[in-house]
């Protein structure tokens, strides 16, 4: 048998291989990217800093934002696609997000997901919101912590992208479920047009801003006109499209990374832990900027643990056999250590311990 490493979510069938795995001595390491990957390494290093001199879990927060440079951010929504824009455009769909603020369990359906945002500051690169992960719960039991209080994961974003983002959704733009007729020859305004009413005075702007309600000097209404969505010229030329493929094609004119800009990758963990019957938070944040449009931030976070954790599997640093994602000291000690000679660095911070207001729940 062979050892395997892989950025990729464990799937069911994959787990279902833990056992063979384990008979054989083989290590299947799996989500072993940046987000997953990097985030559970990072996290796990504090979580167990704090376990070990016993502290009690009780607030996790983890986001990650895929973002650009500030030295190349020229848009208004400051986003460009830094990995796949089909996964950007139908982000969030498919169930509500749910987490657990405070010991109660929270939900946030599709059509509020985006106006549901938190605020996070990164000092040296400003503001950024985040709206919350579908999988916020996922690691609730990888990372053991069975009685945490609140548990939250998100996605990070400029602030005010989120609010202009959710006019898309309102309308039916990021809807993957059915095709468009005779969407190859429908010019954008088009496109548009086809979610708006018919009137026989109005144009399409106009039934557009009466719908959704958006005044004519609000910063969205520019957003959406930067995309150039109102333009009768420009063609959607895809065959039997659905919505979102034809929202992901405008915002690719857009939004795509020219060769000479950089990406960003943004992480912010929050940890809360009472100790002593005091209770405690510690703020980690990480920052990585890319070389360029080939040797990207994403690029350089994805792949250097992939080949990190190879390697130190073959060096025999890393022995723990079975299916298993990077959240062993054997594993994540090593990694992070080396991740920083490569400038992948977090800083943490101790910052008063807030929670939540429990009158707010």
């Amino acid at each position: 048998g062979k050892h395997m490493v892989t950025a990729s979510y464990v799937t069911e069938q994959i787990q279902s291989l833990n056992n063979a795995a384990k008979n054989k001595g083989l290590v299947f390491l799996n989500e072993m990217g940046v987000d997953p990957g990097i985030d559970h390494m990072s996290a796990m290093k504090v979580i167990d800093r704090i376990r070990d001199k016993g502290g009690k879990m009780i607030l996790f927060e983890s986001f990650t934002g895929g973002l650009v440079a500030p030295e190349s951010d020229d848009n208004l929504w400051n986003y460009k696609f830094t990995w796949n824009p089909r996964n950007v455009v139908v982000a969030g769909q498919g169930g509500a997000a749910k987490f657990l603020q405070e010991g109660k369990y929270k939900y946030i359906p599709y059509n509020r997901l985006f106006r549901r945002t938190e605020f996070l500051e990164v000092e040296g690169y400003g503001r950024f919101e985040a709206y919350a992960n579908r999988d916020s719960l996922k690691y609730q039991d990888e990372y053991g912590m069975k009685d945490i209080q609140t548990l939250y994961r998100g996605t990070m974003r400029r602030v005010g992208f989120s609010r202009a983002w959710n006019i898309f959704v309102t309308l039916g733009m990021t809807d993957d479920d059915y095709t468009l007729e005779d969407s190859e020859n429908m010019s954008y305004r088009d496109f548009v047009n086809s979610f708006l009413a018919y009137s026989p005075t109005d144009s399409v702007e106009l039934k557009f801003r009466h719908a959704l309600k958006i005044d004519q000097d609000d910063i969205v209404w520019d957003k959406l006109e930067e995309l150039d969505i109102f333009n009768p010229n420009k063609k959607v030329g895809l065959k039997k499209a659905t919505p979102a493929q034809i929202l992901q094609k405008i915002l690719m004119d857009s939004w795509t990374l020219e060769p000479d800009e950089k990406d960003m990758i943004v992480m912010y963990h929050k940890f809360g832990y009472e100790l002593d019957g005091k209770k405690y938070q510690i703020d980690s944040t990480m920052v990585t900027i890319g070389e360029d449009d080939t040797y990207t931030a994403m690029a350089k976070t994805v792949g250097l643990p992939v080949a990190m954790a190879a390697l130190d599997i073959l060096n025999e640093k890393i022995t723990t056999p079975g299916v298993q994602i990077p959240i062993l000291k054997e594993v994540y000690e090593p990694i992070l250590n080396e991740l920083e000679e490569y400038g992948i660095h977090f800083n943490e911070k101790e910052v008063p311990y807030l929670g939540y207001n429990p009158l707010n729940q």
